[in-house]
Formats: structure tokens, C-alpha cells, sequence
């Protein structure tokens, strides 16, 4: 089984938090946070897994520091990975100061909510589902498992970034009919707080390949884009 592209995403920020811990205290309590993310993957490169892991090598750097009386409030940062000594994929993620202090209100429950399965959305279990139908066809954020691990742990009232590129790449697969392996690139870009629930997903077809806008209380909290590949 191929691994699923997000890991490259979730990889390259841990090893960022792991970076920053390296780096003097002040850098620690800046308390930065992902709020941007592209990455893209090299046709039938990517490994597969063998006893669920993969031994791969990672080159990182570290670019367009900003800093403000000495302390950095953002800098990017861009991970290669590479399976026996030949690239696969990278990853390039900006981090800044969180997008907003609060959240937007969740909108109220939202009646008769249609979770698509998970295969029409490319996730492995329905339990990794992040949207669902409303009414009038409307896409909207809405978990299927609360606390899901990786993409909701600790259950934030809002949708980290990797959850909101998550879920634009679901929702352009069940627009478009297209299954998980035809992405090939991932992209999306947080400018205000994402509830986990009742944001509008709205996406697009572009020359350059889908996009995807995320709105929350009526106003733009996300935009991004997902690249297809088909024969």
C-alpha cells in the first residue's frame, strides 16, 4: 500500500517542532504554528509500506526568517525526502503567529448531514472522513471522528492546517470523481480561524487543477488547490 501523501506534511512538521527546540528559548515561546503548505510527490517514486514503516532520508532548510525584537514570528521551512537515493517528494510549510485569536462560532447543528463513504474521498476509514453533504448539496466540515489523532488531536475547536488541506483534498476527489492516487500535489493556505464543523467547502476547476475555498462565517478562511494526475 502506498503511503498516504499527508505523511510527508505531518513529517515535516514534526521535524520543524523538533528544530525549534534546538533553537534558543525565545524561539520556543514565539509559539508559531503552520499556516501554509505545498507539497508534491514524483510519479511512481513513492515507497510503499512494508510492516507499516519506511526508512527514508530527509534534507531540511530553513528559509526567510522574519524576526521581531529578536524573536521570529515566522519562517519556512522545506523538507526533500528521498527512498534509496532518489527523491520522492517535498514539502514546503511556512510557519507565523496563529491565524486570528479565536475561532468563528460553529454554525448551529446542521440537519440531515450525509458523511460520503471513505473511498469516495480517498481516506482509509470512515473514522478519517472530514466533511459531509448538507443541505442544498453544500460541502461542509464536519468530522466524523472528533478526536481523530493525527488531524484533530486533542479535539481543537478549530481545523489545524493539515486537517483543512485534508479536507480539500477530499472534497476535490468527490467532486471530481478521482481516486487518492491520482494526487500529485497538495496545497493550502490558512488566513482565518476554521471551525471543525460548518465551514463551506466550495471548489473549482482551473487549468492549473482543482481548487478549493474554505469560508467560515461568510467570509474566506482558506484557499489551496489539489494537482491531479490521469493518463
Amino acid at each position: 500500500m502506498a503511503h498516504h501523501p499527508l505523511i510527508m506534511a505531518e513529517s515535516a512538521r514534526q521535524l520543524a517542532l523538533a528544530l525549534e527546540h534546538d533553537c534558543p528559548p525565545c524561539a520556543v515561546r514565539a509559539r508559531l504554528e503552520p499556516v501554509s503548505v505545498g507539497l508534491g510527490l514524483r510519479l511512481r517514486s513513492w515507497p510503499v509500506e512494508r510492516g507499516g514503516a519506511t526508512d527514508v532520508d530527509v534534507r531540511m532548510s530553513v528559509s526567510d526568517l522574519v524576526t521581531e525584537t529578536g524573536r521570529p514570528v515566522s519562517h519556512r521551512v522545506t523538507a526533500e525526502f528521498r527512498h534509496t537515493g532518489e527523491s520522492f517528494g517535498s514539502c514546503t510549510m511556512r510557519f507565523a503567529r496563529p491565524a486570528g485569536s479565536a475561532p468563528y462560532a460553529e454554525e448551529a447543528p446542521l440537519p440531515g448531514l450525509l458523511h460520503p463513504p471513505a473511498a469516495a474521498v480517498g481516506a482509509t476509514a470512515d473514522g478519517d472522513v472530514l466533511l459531509a453533504r448538507a443541505p442544498r448539496g453544500r460541502l461542509v466540515t464536519a468530522r466524523r471522528d472528533p478526536g481523530h489523532p493525527v488531524f484533530l488531536a486533542g479535539r481543537p475547536a478549530r481545523m489545524p492546517l493539515l486537517a483543512v488541506l485534508e479536507a480539500g483534498r477530499q472534497a476535490v476527489l468527490l467532486e471530481s470523481g478521482m481516486t487518492a492516487a491520482a494526487v500529485i500535489g497538495l496545497r493550502a493556505d490558512v488566513c482565518a480561524p476554521v471551525p471543525s464543523r460548518g465551514a463551506l467547502i466550495e471548489t473549482s476547476a482551473e487549468p492549473g487543477g482543482p481548487r478549493f475555498l474554505v469560508t467560515a462565517g461568510g467570509r474566506p478562511a482558506a484557499t489551496g488547490a489539489v494537482t491531479l494526475w490521469s493518463k
